[in-house]
């Protein structure tokens, strides 16, 4: 698949499933045959916000995640560092050196000692810009066994510009499309209701549209404030259009 095939099955994938397998098989055909998307709308100056919250998007073992996801060893690794300090590119040349000259953290050498048992040794990372200091995507793009490093850089030398330009738009349609946990999830009568006070309508408006009392309609905003984990509507209203539940077509 060239890059103008690439990027036209990108503009037309109608779901974050179809989506995330383009995109793996893509990176695969340049050695990255693991990737991990992480995307956070509620970061903070000491926080990334509740990991309930991000948009986790990888083809990584299950054995992998749990530790790295599930165990919390994102937050000390240094790749994750990077990403939140910088936009672009970097080489993971940048973990040898570090690792070279004895300059890590010993929370950052039991993330670079896991991530060494579990073959995740050589790659790159791309940190996409935000336009929010509340927001920020990174990808981490892990090349297959039996790669180096420098066998990696040699590919970025040649296609890097390419890697980096499908992985911006591949996050900037991640953006465009449903996403949540299970827990964030809002049931049809939960988002129909949060779209009538998006809309402006009052308690009364929104009980005579949608046929029910005013008190079952408080009840529908109740647990969809509960879902997303907010203490008031309008909170709940703007994180339900943050993770693009708000005004849906359904299929």
């Amino acid at each position: 698949m060239s890059l103008r095939e690439y990027l036209h099955s990108v503009a037309r994938c109608p779901t974050l499933e179809e989506l995330w397998d383009l995109h793996t098989t893509k990176m695969a055909a340049y050695g990255f045959d693991r990737l991990l998307y992480g995307f956070t709308r509620y970061r903070t100056s000491n926080s990334l916000g509740d990991p309930e919250d991000f948009v986790i998007l990888t083809n990584h073992s299950r054995a992998y995640t749990d530790e790295f996801l599930g165990n919390g060893l994102y937050y000390h690794a240094p790749m994750v560092r990077w990403a939140l300090e910088h936009d672009g590119a970097c080489s993971w040349t940048v973990l040898h050196d570090m690792a070279r000259e004895n300059a890590m953290t010993p929370a950052e050498a039991r993330v670079i000692d896991f991530n060494r048992r579990m073959d995740v040794t050589a790659g790159y990372t791309v940190s996409f810009k935000s336009i929010s200091a509340r927001s920020k995507g990174a990808i981490a793009l892990t090349a297959k066994s039996g790669m180096t490093q420098e066998d990696v850089d040699r590919v970025w030398e040649q296609h890097g510009s390419d890697i980096k330009l499908m992985n911006e738009i591949a996050h900037l349609k991640i953006l465009t499309l449903p996403y949540h946990s299970q827990r964030r999830a809002l049931t049809r009568r939960q988002r129909e209701a949060l779209e009538w006070v998006g809309d402006g309508k009052t308690m009364q408006d929104i009980a005579v549209i949608m046929g029910l009392t005013s008190a079952t309609v408080e009840k529908h905003l109740r647990l969809a404030r509960e879902a997303l984990a907010v203490e008031t509507t309008a909170q709940a209203v703007l994180k339900a259009a943050f993770s693009n539940q708000m005004f849906v077509l359904d299929a």
